[in-house]
């Protein structure tokens, strides 16, 4: 299994599923790095500094090497599963990359992003493990990343506006009336859900939505869920303590949101994904 380093994925994790994270690139004042080199909280401190951060996709040349290395181990072919390619070019260059080696490579735009693309990876890794076929395999991950769900707070519009993630309208909107937005993920592009007016409200909100999402999910099973956030500790805190004995079955996990996606969503942001296992 290959992923990219917006999954979220805790490394360690990722080692012990046998899933390969190619990174993306983030560039603070020209200078470019792999996010795996960069950590969210100098993300949040460029921000607020007002220096020129922005991001990158891997080339096709980074994915190739990557699929060169676990051909040359001895795989006889890979799911690379990226985030939505609504949202970022990395599955249209490892589609490209794709042609660079001699065995069969499926590349899965997973239409999602964070955790929600993480949890489906895992499980996708879990299934090769049994010996699944590799069209089983993807089957299991578009199934899982389909049945997620998504919400983010963020302080500002402002930062997905000037990376294109969201619309001009939408953004302008929100700073005049001086709310705290609510987003999710749909058909997968990032779109505004619903306007409250305080960080303390827009927490009740996601903790409601999360609710929802859980009781759905839980009929059918262990449900996974992630709480990310950029340089908002107490806000994610608070958030997992109100969930933490809801989740039966199944995990919650608390992390900084990835640097990459950091860039787009702005410091203070907490987000939520709800993952059952289907």
């Amino acid at each position: 299994m290959v992923t990219d380093s917006t999954s979220s994925l805790d490394p360690a994790d990722a080692v012990r599923a046998d899933i390969s994270i190619i990174p993306l690139q983030v560039v603070i004042d020209d200078l470019s790095r792999p996010e795996s080199d960069v950590r969210p909280l100098e993300i949040a401190g460029a921000l607020r500094a007002g220096r020129r951060v922005s991001t990158s996709r891997p080339t096709p040349d980074v994915i190739g090497h990557t699929y060169a290395e676990l051909e040359a181990a001895g795989y006889d072919a890979i799911v690379s599963v990226h985030l939505s390619s609504k949202i970022s070019g990395t599955y249209g260059a490892a589609q490209v990359a794709a042609a660079s080696v001699h065995i069969p490579i499926i590349v899965v735009d997973s239409m999602t992003l964070a955790m929600a693309v993480g949890f489906a990876v895992l499980t996708g890794a879990e299934v090769a493990r049994s010996g699944a076929a590799p069209a089983e395999v993807v089957a299991q991950v578009r199934r899982r990343a389909a049945a997620a769900t998504t919400y983010f707070y963020v302080d500002s519009l402002e930062y997905l506006r000037r990376g294109g993630r969201i619309g001009t309208a939408a953004a302008m909107l929100g700073s005049a009336l001086a709310v705290k937005p609510l987003l999710t993920v749909t058909d997968g592009e990032i779109r505004p859900y619903e306007r409250v007016r305080t960080e303390s409200k827009a927490l009740a909100r996601l903790e409601e939505l999360s609710l929802d999402a859980l009781a759905r999910g839980a009929s059918n099973g262990a449900v996974d869920v992630a709480v990310h956030h950029l340089d908002n500790p107490d806000g994610a805190r608070r958030l997992v303590e109100r969930l933490q004995d809801r989740v039966l079955t199944g995990s919650v996990v608390i992390s900084e949101v990835s640097a990459v996606l950091g860039v787009h969503v702005g410091p203070g942001t907490v987000g939520i994904v709800v993952s059952p296992r289907v």
